[in-house]
């Protein structure tokens, strides 16, 4: 019981942290971790190697991982790349479908880019294309807004869900696979509540210029650094089904290393640099856009890297037993990660700080919880990604970018954003509890 009270009170010294004294996450996360460590009456070596062998562990996993995908996602955006895709898909599905529209169009933005860019990029063709159909901004906005967000929390190479797949060991390609279904299943759920309930809140519409000059771009190019890194990973992960047996080739041999995820991102990264009308300096240089890449990047990667260090500072001090006699019968499964991630994203506000808090506790739980085989292993992911969606409010940047982006007042906020990623989170974790009981 000593390890759960100590896990509790360095819970709460993190939301505190975070909440109440605007602490950085990877400090709070470092201190807690710490603080757990002597709650637990764990000596000093054990400590020190916890740091040590945490950080390191897990930035040789995923830190270029995380690094090379939100580079490709900062090219994309600052080429018009982004833009391209975009405008693709609306003139795709046509104005007359623009809530559908604008769920795909933040879909599958969002994998490559940040929420937050996506949602800059699309706002202005959002306010345009409503205001042409004669539907209501709120509608359109809420089916945005939960696109970008279900790609955001369930779909690599976006980073949170890369860094907990690297921290509990889930095959990435696995994870991408069940991803998709997963949260385009749930986009059935949120495009009904776009339509049927945001649509009845009124936000009225000030329009802006809007640009068109990026068009330009080719569609294949923009699509080639997310499609071609995603491929390679898939089939890399089915070459490596225990179920199918491949003859030792050439073939396989390329696909063993472009597959393997750091690899394949890259590559990706390579790919879009055929974006650009020039590579210069404006790319390269560390006020450029991977100069831009590495300061995004770097705040992910340390919080994953202080993740890393509380889930081995969790391994070292036993609490796995603890868990396995107090919890026996319980059958708690994937329900205790997803609730956990939903509550320290509820306290705490950031999607991402809760995939990797979440996914660090878990790692060391998952015989326990009888989450150790592959495939549950990859569930316990997506788990944590639809908690990791629930819900988004006062306390989470994206709550404002979105409010004052549109014009919503704080009510609206609720209405819309915070009501949507509730649907978005229950339905992901229900679709995930289905898919769980047929194939197991």
């Amino acid at each position: 019981m000593t390890y759960l009270i100590a896990l509790v009170l360095s819970l709460a010294l993190l939301i505190i942290g975070i909440i109440k004294f605007k602490i950085h996450p990877f400090f709070v996360l470092l201190f807690s971790a710490v603080a757990y460590g002597f709650m637990t009456g764990m000596g000093i070596e054990a400590i020190i190697n916890s740091i040590n062998n945490g950080f390191g562990d897990i930035m040789g996993k995923i830190g270029l991982i995380i690094l090379f995908g939100v580079t490709i996602g900062k090219v994309l955006e600052k080429s018009g790349g982004a833009f391209v895709i975009a405008s693709k898909i609306l003139q795709l599905i046509g104005a007359k479908s623009i809530h559908l529209a604008m769920l795909l169009t933040g879909y599958i933005l969002s994998i490559p880019v940040f929420a937050d860019s996506a949602l800059l990029i699309m706002n202005p063709l959002n306010k345009v294309l409503s205001s042409k159909a004669g539907v209501s901004f709120a509608g359109t906005t809420a089916a945005l807004a939960l696109g970008l967000t279900a790609s955001h929390t369930m779909v690599p190479p976006t980073p949170g869900p890369i860094a907990a797949a690297g921290i509990l060991g889930a095959d990435l390609g696995s994870v991408m696979i069940w991803g998709l279904l997963i949260s385009s299943i749930s986009l059935i759920a949120c495009y009904f509540f776009a339509t049927k309930l945001a649509s009845r809140i009124h936000v009225p519409i000030i329009l802006e210029a809007v640009t068109t000059k990026q068009e330009q771009l080719a569609l294949w190019k923009s699509l080639l650094a997310i499609v071609i890194p995603i491929l390679l990973i898939i089939f890399k992960s089915v070459m490596d089904y225990p179920e199918f047996t491949f003859q030792p080739s050439i073939f396989k041999t390329i696909i063993a290393f472009l597959g393997t995820p750091v690899i394949a991102l890259l590559v990706g990264v390579l790919l879009s640099l055929v974006l650009p009308k020039k590579l210069d300096e404006k790319i390269f240089s560390s006020t450029g856009w991977f100069g831009e890449s590495l300061r995004e990047a770097a705040p992910i990667i340390f919080i994953t890297g202080a993740g890393g260090i509380f889930g081995k500072m969790l391994q070292n001090s036993g609490i796995a037993d603890t868990i396995t006699s107090e919890f026996t019968g319980m059958e708690l499964g994937l329900f205790l990660p997803f609730l956990l991630a939903a509550c320290l994203k509820t306290t705490q506000g950031s999607s991402t700080v809760a995939l990797v808090t979440t996914a660090s506790i878990i790692a060391p739980l998952m015989p326990a919880l009888g989450l150790s085989e592959p495939f549950m292993a990859t569930m316990t992911v997506l788990a944590i990604g639809a908690g990791a969606s629930v819900v988004s409010h006062v306390n989470d940047s994206f709550f404002w970018v979105l409010t004052q982006l549109t014009g919503m007042n704080v009510k609206q906020g609720y209405q819309i954003q915070s009501a949507g990623t509730f649907v978005l989170g229950v339905t992901s974790m229900t679709v995930i509890t289905i898919i769980v009981k047929i194939m197991t």
